[in-house]
């Protein structure tokens, strides 16, 4: 999981963003333009589906939620289904919020989702379920225990966009499969609460327009 890099030089949010935005603009300029935009968005909502192994970036745009641009998973851990526990090396499924930025991830860069919330917190009780674990990010690099790595150049798209829009709230919504394309829901036999966490999932879906 990403931790802090112990070099001398530390980086922070801004010196990341001042090295990267205008060469993230340039790559994003053609996919920003599609959707009305000149500039780089100040909102963004993050989707993920571990089936598919695909992250899409969001914004909003006169009041409806548009498709910037799909990076693919460069590894994946786990199986279909919540994550439980600390360990299992499953990636989460919900829907969360950016929690911070690390400019100086051991992936290169990572954002922290903030799992575990207060819905798996409250079914952890419920199952008498302890030590849920924690430090689930989206990261760089191709490797991961639970997380979601994206690799070093598309990672620096999502981190760039994610700082630019900081100080909104980012909905990340992470989803065993696109439910709008296969409304079917996993049978999911360890807990009794998937169909209530998948109604959820599909429910925020429907704001977001798919291809």
């Amino acid at each position: 999981m990403p931790v802090v890099n112990n070099v001398t030089t530390k980086e922070t949010v801004e010196s990341i963003h001042d090295k990267l935005s205008d060469n993230v603009y340039t790559r994003l300029s053609r996919e920003l333009a599609d959707i009305g935009l000149t500039g780089l968005p100040n909102n963004l909502s993050i989707v993920a589906f571990k089936r598919e192994k695909i992250l899409e970036l969001y914004t909003a745009v006169n009041g409806m939620h548009h498709l910037i641009k799909q990076y693919p998973f460069f590894a994946s851990s786990g199986l279909i289904g919540p994550k439980l526990k600390e360990g299992d090396k499953q990636i989460p499924e919900g829907i969360y919020q950016v929690e911070y930025l690390n400019p100086n991830s051991k992936f290169y860069l990572s954002i922290k989702v903030n799992y575990p919330n207060e819905y798996d917190k409250q079914k952890a009780k419920e199952d008498n379920r302890n030590d849920i674990g924690s430090d689930i990010f989206i990261h760089g690099k191709d490797v991961t225990v639970g997380c979601i790595p994206l690799g070093d150049t598309a990672i620096e798209e999502v981190f760039l966009l994610v700082s630019q829009s900081i100080d909104h709230e980012i909905e990340i919504i992470i989803a065993p499969h696109d439910f709008r394309s296969d409304p079917e829901y996993p049978v999911i036999t360890s807990v009794d609460w998937s169909a209530e966490l998948y109604g959820n999932i599909t429910n925020r879906l429907k704001d977001y327009i798919s291809l």
